[in-house]
């Protein structure tokens, strides 16, 4: 497994890659990313994973510089797990100077739910993404990137953003990986206390009753959603948790859903000092 410390060294490793297939991280991985890179791995003729906790994403509060960094377990998984190229840039790589153009999202789809809740937060997941893409697939007519699905607002933000500028990468959602009692997994599932971890399985399992109860009043869907939706957090706030929202949008674009759309049902929850999100598709 070869490692990339600037985007020069990157693109280098992949100058005899057509169709790279990569899997961008912020390091800290569990199997969910490593069920990433066996999913990434068939499509593409080499297999990219990144490790860069991107400062651009984090709100002046939140856990930028107590984020995990666990430099050698991740490449032990990733090599375990076949990745052929890991780019881990210094902040000073990948931001050589002050990011002053950055990428915005659509606001429609960008400033509801995480981003309301983060505000900039998909400013910059979108900026360090096209970062990302723009140092793997340079000069490349085609390639892969594979997100998991967990992070569903944040994959659509992507997708929106390969599609609107044009880039010559198809863009993979894979589905959540989850504990044995149903728990999406997270890096963050490690800030957890133990009393706290045996909790955190309320959140997909609010998300799920919420999901059932929106399928069963289907026919008057718009009605009865408002009351649906704050039955699922006034139950988790019952429980001690800081419930952000838990919605039901159409899957498409994370509007407010019409009768015949197919849904999604999303949450984003703190429990504790630990902010956890998850969804299902219903």
């Amino acid at each position: 497994m070869l490692i990339a410390r600037s985007i020069a060294e990157l693109r280098q490793h992949l100058a005899r890659s057509s169709r790279p297939a990569f899997v961008p991280t912020m390091g800290n991985l569990h199997a969910g990313h490593t069920t990433l890179i066996d999913r990434a791995k068939p499509l593409g003729d080499c297999t990219v994973a990144s490790i860069f906790v991107n400062r651009l994403q984090f709100l002046p509060h939140e856990d930028f510089d107590s984020y995990p960094r666990t430099w050698e377990a991740d490449c032990a998984k990733l090599e375990a797990a076949g990745c052929d190229v890991v780019f881990a840039p210094r902040e000073t790589d990948l931001y050589p100077e002050p990011q002053t153009v950055k990428v915005q999202a659509d606001p429609v789809l960008g400033d509801i739910l995480e981003g309301e809740f983060r505000p900039g937060f998909f400013t910059g997941v979108s900026t360090v993404v096209m970062k990302l893409f723009m140092s793997v697939f340079a000069g490349k007519t085609e390639g892969v990137a594979v997100f998991g699905k967990k992070d569903y607002q944040q994959l659509m933000v992507i997708r929106q953003m390969v599609r609107q500028f044009a880039l010559p990468i198809e863009v993979m959602g894979v589905e959540t990986c989850r504990a044995a009692d149903g728990l999406a997994l997270s890096s963050r599932n490690g800030y957890l206390s133990e009393a706290e971890r045996a909790e955190a399985v309320q959140l997909s399992l609010a998300l799920r009753e919420l999901g059932r109860d929106a399928l069963a009043a289907a026919d008057a869907l718009h009605a009865h959603l408002p009351a649906l939706e704050a039955k699922a957090m006034a139950g988790l706030r019952q429980r001690g948790w800081q419930a952000d929202y838990l919605t039901v949008r159409r899957r498409h674009d994370l509007q407010a859903p019409q009768a015949g759309d197919a849904l999604v049902v999303l949450g984003a929850a703190k429990l504790g000092a630990t902010r956890l999100i998850d969804n299902f598709e219903i």
